[in-house]
């Protein structure tokens, strides 16, 4: 992909990282799947559109053109915004209303764009607001360490914070282990075994709907 960018973290708790870049050519890529949210900002040709994007639940074709400036802020796993439930967004790019020509409408105010430097502080203002909020037992789900509650419970907050389910979520984590691990040259055999697949073509299944490329070609492209 014809794509310059940078990326850092971020000192807010509702934000996973921060990247901006500009697209240096036209074409299409496979992306993966990915179990977070992103609010995205796009400018091109002097105008500047915002969106709500994701969580993606497999791989797909991303196209992009030639002078596009991109701002991505990528959310915490519960982390979310009641008013806008992301189960309701899943597999889609949902656009912002425009107000003025540096802001947005979100929940009947406007907002001024945030930029690389500003996000941070952008953030922390919704979240102080209200229109954004973290569950805890997204990550406690996760980690295995719940509080004493029903398990129906559990499931529904999850979903409401998340979109998806733990298991697709864990399903998800598990193929990207399993990229890094080809990329950083251990076999696909020793691959199955240390990440917990029950054998080659599940690991070749699982790579391919959520990575996209099979386990020869992550090799291939090491």
């Amino acid at each position: 992909m014809g794509f310059i960018y940078e990326e850092r973290s971020s000192d807010s708790p509702y934000v996973e990282t921060i990247m901006q870049g500009r697209t240096e050519g036209e074409g299409s890529t496979i992306r993966p799947a990915e179990c977070h949210w992103h609010m995205v900002l796009v400018k091109f040709n002097g105008n500047v559109q915002p969106f709500v994007v994701g969580p993606l639940t497999t791989s797909g074709i991303v196209s992009y053109t030639e002078g596009a400036e991109i701002l991505w802020i990528k959310f915490k796993l519960g982390t979310f915004m009641p008013h806008l439930p992301t189960r309701d967004f899943l597999d889609v790019e949902t656009g912002l209303p425009g107000a003025a020509r540096n802001s947005f409408w979100l929940k009947g105010s406007a907002w001024q764009f945030p930029d690389y430097e500003n996000a941070d502080t952008f953030v922390n203002r919704l979240a102080r607001e209200e229109l954004l909020v973290s569950d805890p037992v997204v990550n406690a789900a996760l980690q295995d360490e719940l509080p004493e509650m029903p398990s129906r419970t559990v499931r529904h907050r999850f979903l409401r914070a998340t979109g998806l389910t733990q298991s697709h979520i864990r399903q998800m984590k598990r193929a990207q282990h399993a990229e890094a691990l080809l990329k950083q040259g251990v076999s696909i055999l020793d691959t199955v075994y240390e990440v917990g697949y029950v054998d080659q073509p599940h690991l070749t299944r699982s790579l391919k709907q959520f990575i996209g490329y099979t386990p020869a070609q992550l090799i291939r492209m090491r």
